[in-house]
């Protein structure tokens, strides 16, 4: 069942409507209320924890025809829809085909092209350029040019991990927001109370986003998400107890799919951070809490040094997925540092 936002109060509003980041909201609202918008924007942070919303909710707030007040989109009228829904027609999207693809030179030429016109209907064209650590070398140095050079009435907002996944060039034409992931308890009260989750859900769903709202509604709006996340650390424990070969064949299998092989290892690495925090002996809350006996088993086994050679080892090869290393190979280094338990 996908859920709905309930009504939400006038506070939350002139936050447009989001959960947390109250400070880049504000610093966008100063922006747009002294008509002085940056022409190039880099929003970053890890998925799931509001890159996407915060660049639409501005675009909606640069052309609201109907704003609550001049920097607060009502997000009620056909504008603030056609942008939600990312039809409108002076918005642009570019992005790689998938999560993981390339973003190449000629999306970015196409762009160029439509920036060069004046708005349609809106005060500001606004191009949001999801996720531009896919944009392949050509495609990042062809938006160079527009940084330069921008075009009036033209707002640019780029999205990425982070700043040093991006041609440093690229980075200084542009306004930096980092985003972080939010406290626990903030997720866990926003997903109950704006979004209707029942209050186990919230708490496990806020717990094992690690702070990222978006990532916490997808896994209670998707099923088989939270399907496969389960599968993974299913795989994961067994693996911990599988020879050499049989560890062998499953990285040959995971290694096919690249981006399959990231999302996993980002949630095995989740679950040895939480390793890690109990081995040494940090009583807070873990972010895995439907799997706290296995984690307080494997903690009764290993040491502190041990725990953090497999967060090391995680990170290292989730580092050497980026640099377009052999993936197979990659895997199967780490899964020969992977504790015998």
């Amino acid at each position: 069942m996908v859920v709905n936002p309930f009504t939400l109060d006038y506070n939350q509003s002139m936050n447009w409507e989001m959960l947390g980041h109250e400070w880049a909201v504000n610093l966008l609202r100063e922006h747009i209320a002294r008509n002085n918008p940056r022409h190039a924007y880099l929003v970053t942070g890890s998925y799931g924890v509001g890159r996407r919303t915060l660049a639409l909710r501005f675009a909606q707030a640069l052309n609201c025809p109907e704003p609550l007040s001049p920097e607060v989109p009502c997000r009620t009228c056909r504008t603030c829809k056609l942008i939600e829904q990312m039809h409108y027609p002076d918005l642009t999207i570019v992005q790689a085909d998938q999560v993981g693809g390339i973003l190449k030179v000629d999306e970015v030429r196409e762009l160029q092209h439509r920036l060069a016109l004046a708005p349609y209907e809106g005060q500001y064209r606004v191009a949001l350029l999801l996720r531009f650590e896919e944009a392949n070398p050509s495609a990042a140095n062809a938006l160079l040019k527009t940084l330069e050079e921008p075009p009036p009435q033209v707002v640019l907002v780029l999205t990425a991990e982070s700043a040093e996944r991006l041609l440093p060039t690229i980075v200084s034409r542009c306004e930096v927001l980092r985003l972080r992931p939010l406290p626990i308890g903030i997720v866990q009260q926003g997903l109950r109370d704006l979004w209707g989750l029942p209050d186990d859900q919230a708490r496990l769903f806020a717990h094992i986003s690690g702070g990222r709202p978006g990532y916490a509604l997808q896994l209670y709006n998707s099923p088989d998400l939270l399907a496969r996340r389960q599968a993974w650390l299913d795989d994961h424990a067994q693996l911990l107890s599988a020879s050499r070969v049989d560890r062998f064949a499953y990285a040959e299998a995971l290694a096919k799919d690249k981006e399959t092989l990231r999302n996993t290892l980002r949630i095995w690495l989740s679950y040895w951070r939480d390793v890690l925090l109990r081995a040494g002996g940090v009583s807070g809350s873990i972010s895995n809490l439907d799997r706290e006996n296995e984690i307080e088993a494997i903690v009764a086994r290993l040491s502190l040094g041990q725990a953090h050679q497999v967060v090391a080892a995680l990170e290292r090869t989730l580092d050497l997925l980026e640099s377009n290393v052999n993936a197979r190979l990659a895997t199967e280094v780490l899964f020969l540092d992977l504790p015998r338990i």
